[in-house]
Order: structure tokens, then sequence, then C-alpha cells
């Protein structure tokens, strides 16, 4: 049976002492993309300081974030906050939300990724759609479901097989609502009207013979290690095509996303692959570093991921037990905005 080569990243301290050595950014510094302009940070998204610094002056006309959940997966929390009170939660999104919009231009649209735990009240979600009221510039415009092919089995319910995607603006940002057609067919006929004197249907009519994409999407595959895109160590990673229909519809060429929660690195691959410029971060130096290798692994071999294989070839790792053998270090090419070191490394989910 093929296995990733990387276990999941935040849920072991061995594989994260064995990697952070190779990390070109500690927490403070930025890294500076010479070919398309993304910029790359480990910061905190809560310093309003730090992500303005990131911005560099620049304003972004769409946001897109994934927090951490505050949720147990498995037998493993989001440990980056750890799984504290939702109340201590719902303020530390407070912060980063506060943080995030001073980077926005007046015309602006946000999604985010959040979880709701079915068996808490389906916390964090309903309290922090509360919290968003707070924030009166920004409209609610969707609420978003991605349906996983794969789900949590349960024996006493339903089968978790969704993923919640919140759709904010602010202003009147571009919406480009011919931009993300799926691939599934039309193929109920009807809505008859006249046209010109003559009775026609909704198919004769249409941009496309297949449907747009509404606010639920079936068509999006949940990642996992049998897929190209995969990046092993990084759990709950999001769909690059499901990131990509996000920055076709609401950015134009050449516009600035931000994405404060890297993780993976998907926003920033998409907007290099759709044209856009991406200023992302991790407060994590191992998720901003996947972020920078995803990003050079796809300008050298038009690779989207590393399937079942790990980021880091050249650690070699026993995962099975404690001890770790590290290859030679990654050459020290970046070039840093600030030289602040890091004190903690919170871990991600």
């Amino acid at each position: 049976m093929v296995k990733e080569k990387l276990k999941r990243i935040d849920g072991c301290k061995d594989i994260k002492s064995a990697l952070l050595p190779h990390c070109r950014l500690r927490e403070g510094q930025i890294w500076q993309d010479t070919v398309r302009g993304h910029q790359i940070g480990c910061l905190d998204a809560t310093d309003k300081d730090a992500i303005r610094e990131l911005m560099a002056g620049e304003a972004s006309s769409l946001a897109v974030q994934d927090p951490p959940y505050n949720l147990v997966v498995g037998n493993i929390n989001s440990e980056g906050l750890g799984r504290t009170s939702v109340e201590d939660y719902i303020e530390w999104s407070r912060k980063w939300v506060g943080a995030m919009e001073r980077t926005l231009r007046d015309d602006a649209s946000l999604y985010v990724w959040l979880g709701a735990d079915q068996n808490a009240g389906f916390q964090p979600l309903p309290d922090f759609m509360i919290m968003m009221r707070e924030f009166t510039e920004w409209r609610t415009r969707s609420f978003i479901t991605m349906r996983n092919q794969r789900g949590y089995g349960t024996q006493k319910n339903w089968m978790a097989v969704r993923q919640e995607l919140l759709y904010y603006i602010r202003g009147k940002p571009a919406f480009n609502v011919n931009a993300e057609y799926t691939d599934i067919p039309k193929i109920l006929r009807g809505y008859y009207k006249k046209v010109n004197g003559r009775v026609t249907e909704n198919l004769e009519r249409s941009n496309s013979r297949n449907i747009r994409a509404g606010n639920v999407w079936v068509d999006v595959q949940q990642v996992f290690y049998r897929m190209e895109e995969n990046v092993p160590g990084c759990y709950a990673q999001k769909p690059l095509k499901a990131a990509e229909r996000i920055i076709s519809a609401s950015s134009d060429c050449d516009d600035v996303v931000v994405d404060f929660f890297a993780h993976s690195g998907t926003t920033l691959l998409a907007c290099e692959r759709l044209g856009r410029k991406c200023f992302t971060s991790d407060i994590d130096p191992i998720f901003a570093e996947i972020s920078i290798r995803r990003l050079e692994r796809y300008r050298q071999t038009g690779m989207t991921g590393w399937q079942f294989n790990s980021p880091f070839p050249e650690v070699d790792v026993e995962w099975d037990g404690q001890e770790s053998r590290s290859g030679t270090d990654r050459a020290q090419d970046t070039k840093f905005v600030s030289d602040n070191l890091f004190d903690c490394l919170p871990a991600r989910r």
C-alpha cells in the first residue's frame, strides 16, 4: 500500500524539529518573489504591524482565509490555538479579521473557510457568523458548502462530508459571473419563454452546456494522497480547483489576493496560475517554507504538489521512532525584509 512519506506535521513534535532547520523564514521575516511579485511571510495574522509590512503599501481586492477551526479531528486538535473556549476563539478571530480588513480595498471580497463541530453546538461557525456582524462594512453574500467525496463515518449519525465557506463583500467588488462553469452538464430542460416570437427553453439560451457553480460544490475533489496536488503533512488542505474558482470569480488579472493562513500554499499557487499576485503568510515557518517550495516546484516542473512524496526530500526521518536524520541544509537564498527571530511555534491544524 502506498503511503505518504510525511505524516501530519502539526501532530508530531519530532517531525517539526527535523524540518525547522530547513526553513528559510523565521517569525517576522518575509520572502519576496522576484518573478511575479508574490510575498510570503512568517507572520502572526493578528499582528497589524506585521501584516502592514507584508502589504508594502498595496491593497487587495480579495481575501481567502482558512484559519484553524478550534476543532478536534480524529485524535488531534487545531493546536495553533489549542482547543480554546469559544469566547477565546472568537476574540482571536476578531483580531485577525480586524488586521485583515485594513489590507483590502473599499470594494473587496472575503471568503472564510470555517468548521462546525456537530457535537459542540456546531461551533465555532455560528459564533463567528455573529461576530462578523460587528464589522458593519461587510455584507453577507453567500453560504457555500463544498461536499467531500469521503467523510467521517458513524453508525449513529449522517456521514460528515461537508466543508463550509462564508462569502462576504464590502462596497461593490468585481464578480465575474461567467468565470466558473462546472464540468457538470445541464440535463434538465424547462423554463420556456418567448424570444423574438419563438418559444425557447433554457438550454438554447445558455452560455454553456454545463451548469454554473452555485453555492453547493459537488464537483471539487477533496485532496488526498493519490492526487498530484497533495502536500504530505498538510492536514485539511483545500483543493486547488476551489481556490481557482474563488479567485477567478472575485478578482481580476494582476489583482493582489491575500491569505494569512497559507498552510499548504494553495491560494498562492492558484494566484500564480491565474495571473494574480498573492501576499500570504503563516505563523509557522514550516508551512511558510512549504508554500515557497510549492511555488518553486510548480515553476520548475509544472507539478502542483508532491502526491505521496515529501516536500522536504533532504530530510530523512524514521517516523515510527524518535530518531531523525537530516540531509544537507537548504541554501539560504532568501532576501529578508526583516530579521526578527522566533521564540515559539504554534502548530497548524
